[in-house]
C-alpha cells in the first residue's frame, strides 16, 4: 500500500495498523513521521503538498509507485493530498480517498479553485471512505458523480486501557486543538458562567495550538485561577488517564466529522457534551447517551446538565455502559482495518511484490 497523508497521529496510527495486519506500506506524507521500525514499513518519505508543487509531488509519488508497485494508493483527505496522488496514479493503480470532514464540508466554499480540485479528485478515485455518513453524503453531492463503493468505515480508536484503579472526578475535558474551529474559548466562557453549585468542578484544557496563549489569559481575566487546568499535548498514556478521570467531555467545534476524541472519551465512559452536527448525532442521541448543543448560548446550560446527569449515578448505570459497547463493536483500529482491507481487494487486483 502507498500511504499519502499530512503528518498526523491519525495518519500514524492507521499505517501501524496496517502493518500490525500483515500489509506492506510505503508512506508519503509532508513531515517525517516517527514510526516503530518495522520489516513491513519499505519506505517513508517527505514531500510538499502545497497546490504549488503541481509538477514535483506527482512526480515524487509516481517514482514510489513504479519502484513499489503498490496494490493501492490511499489517500487521507480529498484536498491537495488527494488531488497530487490521483494524478500520480493516473488511473494505473486504484486510489481510495479518506475524507475527514473539512476537506468536503468546508474546503470547497473557500473558492471556485477548491472546489474544481475537490470535485476532480473524487471523481477520479476508486473508492471514498468516511467516518460519518454526512461526510459520504456531502461528496456525492459536491461530485456529482463518483466511484460505487463509498463505504462508512472510522478510523478507529486502540482499545482503550483497563479502568480498574481510575477514579473519576470532577472534572471535564477538553482536548481538541486549540485552533477558531473548534471554539474553545467558548468551553470557557461557559464553563465560567457555571452556577456556584458547580464550584468544585475542574476544567481541563488539554492540546495546544495558535490560540493558547489567549486562552490562558482569557481564563486568567474569568478568575477561574485553578479551576481550569491547561496541560498541553498529552501523550497517549497521559491522555487516556484524562479520559479515564473526566466525568464529561465537552467539543463544540463549528463543523466535525467523526473526531477520534469523541471516540475516545465514550470507550473511556466520559459523558459527551457536543456541537449538534450531523456526525455527532450518528454517534449520540441527544439525553441518550450524551448531550448535542445547537447554539453556544446552551452551552453552559448543558455542562450544568451533564453534572447533574453524572451526580445522579444514572449516566453511569445507563448512558456509559451503551457508549462504551458501540464503540466496541463499530470503532476499535483493529477491526476497522479489516474493514479497509477488504476494501481494497474490492477495488485492486491481487497483490504483486516490488519490480
Amino acid at each position: 500500500m502507498l500511504v499519502v497523508g499530512t503528518h498526523s497521529i491519525h495518519v500514524r496510527r492507521f499505517v501501524q495498523g496496517l502493518l500490525d495486519a500483515g500489509e506492506s506500506v510505503v508512506l508519503a506524507t509532508d513531515r517525517a513521521e516517527k514510526l516503530a521500525v518495522h520489516p513491513a514499513l519499505r519506505e517513508q518519505f517527505v514531500v510538499d503538498f502545497g497546490v504549488r508543487h503541481v509538477v514535483a509531488t506527482p512526480r515524487r509519488l509516481r517514482q514510489a509507485i513504479a519502484r513499489w508497485q503498490p496494490r493501492v494508493v490511499h489517500a487521507h483527505q480529498a484536498n491537495s493530498v488527494a488531488w497530487h496522488a490521483v494524478r500520480a496514479a493516473g488511473g494505473r493503480v486504484p486510489v481510495v480517498v479518506t475524507l475527514w470532514g473539512s476537506d468536503v464540508l468546508t474546503l470547497p466554499q473557500r473558492s471556485p479553485l477548491h472546489r474544481w480540485m475537490v470535485r476532480r479528485t473524487l471523481r477520479r478515485a476508486s473508492a471514498w471512505t468516511a467516518d460519518a455518513q454526512v461526510l459520504l453524503q456531502a461528496a456525492a453531492a459536491l461530485a456529482a458523480d463518483g466511484p460505487a463503493e463509498r463505504a462508512w468505515i472510522p478510523l478507529g480508536i486502540d482499545r482503550p486501557p483497563a479502568a480498574e484503579g481510575a477514579v473519576r472526578e470532577r472534572r471535564i475535558l477538553s482536548c481538541r486543538l486549540h485552533k477558531p474551529l473548534y471554539r474553545i474559548d467558548a468551553i470557557v466562557d461557559a464553563f465560567a458562567r457555571l452556577p456556584p453549585a458547580c464550584d468544585g468542578w475542574i476544567l481541563e484544557v488539554a492540546a495546544d495550538g495558535p490560540e493558547r496563549a489567549a486562552l490562558e489569559r482569557r481564563a486568567a481575566a474569568l478568575g477561574l485561577g485553578a479551576r481550569v487546568e491547561f496541560s498541553g499535548l498529552l501523550a497517549p498514556e497521559a491522555l487516556a488517564r484524562a479520559y479515564r478521570r473526566s466525568a464529561v467531555f465537552v467539543s463544540v467545534p463549528v463543523s466535525d466529522g467523526t473526531s477520534v476524541s469523541l471516540l475516545e472519551a465514550m470507550a473511556a465512559g466520559c459523558l459527551p457534551v457536543l456541537s449538534d452536527l450531523p456526525a455527532n448525532r450518528e454517534w449520540v442521541q441527544d439525553g441518550r447517551d450524551g448531550l448535542l448543543v445547537a447554539g453556544l448560548d446552551g452551552l453552559t446550560a448543558a455542562l450544568e446538565r451533564a453534572i447533574g446527569w453524572w451526580q445522579s449515578g444514572r449516566w453511569d448505570a445507563e448512558g456509559r455502559p451503551r457508549n462504551e459497547r458501540r464503540v466496541e463493536e463499530h470503532a476499535l483500529l483493529a477491526r476497522n482495518v479489516g474493514q479497509f482491507r477488504a476494501l481494497y481487494a474490492r477495488v485492486a487486483p491481487p497483490a504483486r511484490g516490488p519490480a
